[in-house]
This record gives structure tokens, C-alpha cells and sequence, in this order.
């Protein structure tokens, strides 16, 4: 007979040994996820410690090159101050040397823009804008603008003289002046004026994520240039045909007179005024428009008092 007792003991050790064995094989089952866990954390702190080590690197770097004194490849952070502005590419080297060679000049496309700006000079401008695409500078690239205009003044102003039977010394003279105080001198002062005025006052605060434009000088001068031609047209050319009617004495000559001035420098400032509202970082650039209301305001009071803008500046250069 076997007791009671035994066999109680054996079923306890019975189940002690099934116990043993489920925790064994849970046990085994979680060794892969132990070690995949134990992975991915080795890994991380690899990566960690390799930044680390690449940000220390860097940073040497840094140090080193500000040491040599000389410009770090990485990038920083720009101002956003109205001082800082974007480095412009060196126009003027290639602009002048252009001036001298008529086989680099597109003489067809200057004659396209000197129609368009007397018909639709928003055209013209709508043009600069590819310009800006393509080439990555506002202002031209080439001088035959300005060649042709400087032609032209001097054609007419050779016209004038001969006209009013001025001396070979006395037409030079003329010329002279006109070509280089009429229009570059006061060229040069007006656009460095609206080259100061666009960059310090009516550019608009730069966003963090864009990179900040000023205006080009050169493109200043292209600006007047443009809006000189028309004016040009008006007092040099219809003015030369209109000259025995307008230096007349009454006040017909004097009512015609002053409304070709007055067209002709209402037409410049909106001409002016085109040229910088296309710029898409400049604002309030309806500062340019102004002028024309004081024009407006002074020619009937010309008109009144019998001035005859056309027999004064004749008076200044022929007798």
C-alpha cells in the first residue's frame, strides 16, 4: 500500500517541474526582444556620439577658419537690418567695356524699347522683369541704350544749332553741354538721389525666409535713361519742328509751350514711377508720382504770367 502522504508529494513536484518549465519558454521568448531592444539602444547611442563628435568637428572648423581670418563656408545668419543688402554683381566692368564694341550691342531690341516706352511702357517693364529671371540682375547688361540716346541728343542738338545759324565752336560747345550736363550729369545726380531714396526708405522689411534685394545703381540710371527718351522726343524733337510757332510772342505759343513742358516732365516721373514700382521689395513707391501734381499746379500759373519755357531755354544757348 502506498501512503497518502507520497502521493501528495509527488503531485507538488510534479507541478513544480511544469511551473519551471512555462517560465523557461516564457523565458525564451523574450530574449529576442531583450536583444532587439538592447540594439536599438547601442545604436542610438553610436549615433548620438557620432553628432556629437561631427558637431565638435564643425565647430573646430569654425574656429580655425575665423582664426585665419578668413570666410567660413558654413552658413550664418544675415542681418535683416536696412543696411545689409545683397552683394550685386560688378555690372560696370562688362557695361563699359560693351560700349566700345557695336558687335555685342542689340541694337534692335534698344529701337523695340525706345517705341514701346512712347506707346506702352509697361511692356518695357514687364520685360525687365524676365531680365531679372534670366540674368539675375535688374539693371541692363548692355550700353546700346545709352549709346543711341547720346546719338540722338546729338543729332538734334546739330540740328538746333544749324537752325539758329550758330559758329562750328559755338555748336560744339552746345553739344557738349547737352550730352554731358543735360542728360548725363543730371542723369548721375537724379539717379543717385532715387538710388538713396528707394534703398533707405521705401524698401520693405525683409522676411526671415527671403533673401533681401536693394536697388541696383545702375538699374537707377537705366530708369532715368528711359524715362528721358520720351522727354527727349517732346522738347528736342516735336519742339524743333514746333519752334517757329512757339517762340513767337502771344499767348498761344505760350499756352503750347508750357503743355509740351508740362506733358513732357509728367511723362518722365510716371515713366520714373514704373521703373520702381515693378520692383516687388520696394514700397509707397507712389512717391514718384507727386511731382506731377506740382507740375500740374505751376503750368496755368506759367500760362498766366505769359512765361515761355521754349524762347527761355532757347535764349540760354542761341541768340
Amino acid at each position: 500500500m502506498v501512503e497518502p502522504g507520497h502521493d501528495r508529494r509527488q503531485q507538488r513536484s510534479k507541478k513544480q517541474r511544469e511551473k519551471k518549465i512555462a517560465h523557461t519558454e516564457r523565458l525564451k521568448h523574450r530574449k529576442p526582444d531583450l536583444a532587439c531592444s538592447g540594439a536599438v539602444t547601442a545604436t542610438t547611442t553610436t549615433r548620438g556620439r557620432r553628432s556629437s563628435s561631427s558637431g565638435q568637428q564643425i565647430a573646430g572648423a569654425e574656429e580655425q577658419q575665423q582664426a585665419r581670418g578668413g570666410r567660413t563656408m558654413l552658413p550664418t545668419t544675415t542681418s535683416k537690418g536696412r543696411g545689409a543688402a545683397r552683394s550685386a554683381p560688378p555690372l560696370f566692368g562688362p557695361y563699359l567695356r560693351r560700349i566700345v564694341k557695336w558687335q555685342q550691342m542689340d541694337i534692335e531690341y534698344t529701337f523695340w524699347q525706345m517705341v514701346h516706352l512712347c506707346t506702352s511702357p509697361k511692356v518695357v517693364y514687364q520685360h525687365t522683369k524676365y531680365h531679372k529671371q534670366t540674368k539675375n540682375q535688374w539693371a541692363r547688361d548692355d550700353p546700346a541704350f545709352v549709346v543711341i540716346l547720346i546719338l540722338f541728343l546729338v543729332f538734334a542738338t546739330s540740328a538746333y544749332c544749324a537752325a539758329f545759324g550758330e559758329s562750328a565752336a559755338h555748336a560744339a560747345l552746345t553739344i557738349t553741354s547737352v550730352v554731358f550736363v543735360h542728360f548725363l550729369f543730371a542723369g548721375l545726380i537724379l539717379a543717385t538721389l532715387c538710388w538713396f531714396l528707394t534703398n533707405s526708405y521705401l524698401r520693405e522689411e525683409p522676411n526671415s525666409h527671403v533673401v533681401e534685394q536693394c536697388v541696383e545703381w545702375l538699374y537707377a540710371f537705366d530708369v532715368h535713361c528711359n524715362s528721358f527718351f520720351p522727354a527727349f522726343v517732346i522738347l528736342y524733337v516735336l519742339q524743333y519742328f514746333l519752334s517757329p510757332l512757339l517762340i513767337a510772342h502771344g499767348f498761344f505759343p505760350a499756352l503750347l509751350s508750357n503743355l509740351l513742358f508740362m506733358v513732357a516732365i509728367s511723362y518722365y516721373h510716371y515713366l520714373n514711377f514704373l521703373g520702381y514700382d515693378v520692383l516687388p521689395f520696394l514700397d509707397r513707391t507712389t512717391f514718384f508720382l507727386y511731382p506731377i501734381g506740382l507740375v500740374i499746379i505751376l503750368s496755368p500759373l506759367m500760362i498766366l504770367i505769359g512765361f515761355n519755357p521754349t524762347r527761355y531755354f532757347l535764349s540760354l544757348y542761341f541768340r
